[in-house]
């Protein structure tokens, strides 16, 4: 917790100091994994940007920029370490139905998993990556989702100003609810799929 805040602290004061390439990196990073809080400093250059701190236009692009190229390696990771998966789990017809299911739906998986179920993000990005998504489709979902966010959260961090801090946990503790509810529910997709298929299968009375 102490890192976290110190790191956070570092990019806020970063981007009050050096301006929108603070924002770009903190992005960039926090779209690889590290433990940054991406959603408050969005909040924050939004709020900077209300104040004259920042130049709305240059942080947006930046920003844009850096979440994209996080993604991307996080996508690349996937797609690199794809032999490895498929010789340990592509003979499996869950792993190739699972795939199947994202070559299909997987754009709104990814386009909702840059703003709205935020957690789920990095996993997305590995799974298209593993699945043999095809990379210029996944950009086109992921630049679109990441602007989204950025349009999104910045724009609520300019509109609220000071009281970005407080708008950032309720939407930490909103997005983490959310993505558990979602859980939830696949989870009770497949158990009510499962029942029905184990009831199609038992053998039927004889009159």
């Amino acid at each position: 917790m102490t890192e976290e805040l110190s790191l956070t602290e570092l990019f806020l004061t970063g981007m009050i100091t050096y301006g929108p390439p603070a924002l770009g990196l903190a992005l960039l990073l926090g779209a690889l994994g590290i433990p940054l809080p991406s959603t408050l400093l969005l909040l924050a250059a939004g709020a900077f940007v209300r104040q004259g701190v920042l130049d709305g236009v240059t942080a947006s692009g930046l920003g844009l920029l850096g979440a994209v190229l996080g993604d991307s390696a996080s996508y690349a990771m996937g797609y690199f370490a794809r032999g490895w998966v498929q010789r340990r789990f592509g003979q499996s017809a869950t792993w190739q139905k699972a795939e199947a299911t994202f070559k299909r739906r997987g754009g709104l998986a990814i386009y909702l998993t840059r703003f709205l179920l935020t957690p789920l993000a990095i996993p997305t990005n590995l799974i298209a990556g593993g699945s043999g998504y095809p990379y210029w489709r996944f950009l086109g979902y992921d630049v679109a989702g990441e602007f989204t966010w950025i349009v999104l959260y910045g724009g609520v961090g300019y509109a609220v100003g000071s009281q970005w801090e407080l708008i950032s946990q309720f939407i930490s503790d909103f997005s983490g609810l959310l993505v558990g509810l979602v859980i939830l529910g696949i989870g009770l997709y497949f158990l009510v799929r499962r029942f029905w298929i184990n009831r199609r299968t038992l053998p039927q009375p004889v009159d």
